[in-house]
């Protein structure tokens, strides 16, 4: 039996943990912050623990609904699926897409030159790695990813469409535009997953059944004729913890850092992927006070940075998931859970704003969009610094000489959100590639 040690306690070391346990190795998670769980992260609002980090799961890939099952978890569906843009002045419905670029007419959400120039779409091949901005423009013109790509790529990447690689981010959409097929609507399942209680029981389900440490920095990691040596702590108490291998499921600034003298070719790679921040706001609202939201028939809206707003979308968590609003509902109350986000690649500075200015910042675009004039009964805001990878053109190659690098050392695996996949199924299919190795 090998000891394995995980370095961080996010969903991907966490389930790396998990697999590696269940394969007889004994396993120590060491995670630098107080709290396992990394962007799933749950707090509590007026009284009501949510989701302030992830709320939702992609339900149509199998890894996360998977998991949860594995651990006895429920699993839940959106109540509300219709969303809706914040373009051009008003609240449109959301067109159906192929993340952003309309599978249907956008009439109302482009200007009459932009959806002339959508209607002119004519497919050529793609060769070589794109952005999905500079495809989108060149397919569909530039008012389609302004308007459309934008606000749906700062949802899941917070970057930007001419930054973000077509075929690491949307594959598909390469496909499309050279012709191929649309993807046809299915509805044999729900598009996302939720778990009743937040997401945020996911790691905390997971960190249960493991060995895990909180506050454990892992400052060096170097080679030892047996293994690994990893110095841990802070350093004027520095300690010494040895391992025959190691997985590390930290972001990836932090594991160039590690792997500066095991792997630099990895390390060089890793340094190179830039990262964006992000803040979710949560509020708390009396239904009485919003009498128009709380009869919304909508899940949220999102926002094209072209609009000049500080939000970039927001989730009416309370009309999205049954569980929100039965919890808002409890002892009597009647409580609306809403939450909005901010912040995308190359806007950080926005972010250094305080904690009562994002609130005012959100109060303030929510009501212009919606009318709500209510005044929260509590708010909260959690800050994303650095958490979202920034998939550049290219990345996909990049990812695959960091692999053939940590291939390279024996013992040694990585995973997370920075190679294939930022979503929750392709961080926990990365984890499971990497315990797969270590096996």
């Amino acid at each position: 039996m090998s000891s394995v040690v995980v370095v961080g306690a996010g969903i991907a070391g966490l389930t790396a943990a998990r697999d590696l346990v269940a394969a007889g190795h004994r396993v120590l998670v060491l995670e630098a912050s107080s709290r396992v769980g990394g962007k799933l992260r749950r707090d509590e609002v007026a009284g009501v623990t949510v989701d302030v980090g992830a709320e939702a799961m992609l339900n149509r890939r199998p890894e996360g609904v998977a998991l949860a099952g594995e651990l006895g978890l429920p699993i839940e569906h959106p109540d509300v699926v219709s969303s809706r843009i914040w373009s051009r002045g008003e609240l449109h419905p959301l067109p159906r897409s192929l993340m952003g670029v309309p599978l249907e007419d956008p009439a109302g959400v482009l200007s009459p030159a932009g959806l002339a120039r959508f209607r002119e779409f004519a497919p050529a091949p793609v060769v070589g790695d794109v952005s999905v901005g500079d495809l989108v423009d060149a397919r569909w013109g530039p008012e389609v990813t302004d308007r459309l790509v934008e606000p749906l790529l700062g949802g899941v990447y917070a970057g930007q469409a001419r930054l973000i690689s077509a075929r690491a981010a949307v594959p598909q959409l390469l496909t499309f535009a050279a012709g191929g097929a649309a993807p046809a609507p299915t509805y044999d399942s729900p598009v996302f997953a939720g778990i009743p209680g937040g997401m945020g029981r996911l790691p905390e389900t997971l960190a249960a059944e493991l060995s895990v440490r909180t506050g454990a920095t892992v400052r060096e990691l170097r080679r030892t004729p047996s293994g690994f040596a990893l110095t841990v702590g802070p350093t004027t108490d520095p300690e010494l913890v040895e391992a025959d291998a190691v997985v590390l499921a930290t972001p990836a600034a932090p594991t160039a850092r590690l792997l500066g003298d095991v792997a630099p070719v990895a390390a060089a790679e890793l340094a190179a992927i830039e990262s964006a921040s992000m803040a979710v706001v949560t509020l708390a609202v009396r239904a009485a006070d919003a009498p128009d939201l709380a009869a919304t028939d909508s899940s949220g809206f999102l926002v094209p940075p072209v609009e000049g707003r500080r939000i970039k979308a927001a989730t009416f968590s309370f009309a999205k998931w049954g569980w929100v609003r039965a919890a808002g509902a409890a002892d009597g109350q009647r409580l609306l859970l809403l939450r909005s986000s901010l912040g995308r690649s190359g806007e950080e500075a926005a972010l250094q704003a305080t904690d009562d200015e994002l609130v005012a910042w959100s109060l303030a675009d929510l009501r212009d969009a919606t009318g709500l004039a209510a005044t929260p009964v509590d708010t909260h805001v959690q800050r994303w610094g650095g958490g979202l990878p920034q998939y550049a053109v290219g990345h996909l190659d990049r990812v695959a000489r960091i692999r053939v690098a940590v291939d390279a050392v024996p013992g040694l695996a990585v995973c997370g959100a920075a190679y294939e996949g930022v979503g929750i199924p392709a961080v926990i299919a990365s984890a499971h590639r990497a315990a797969a190795r270590i096996r």
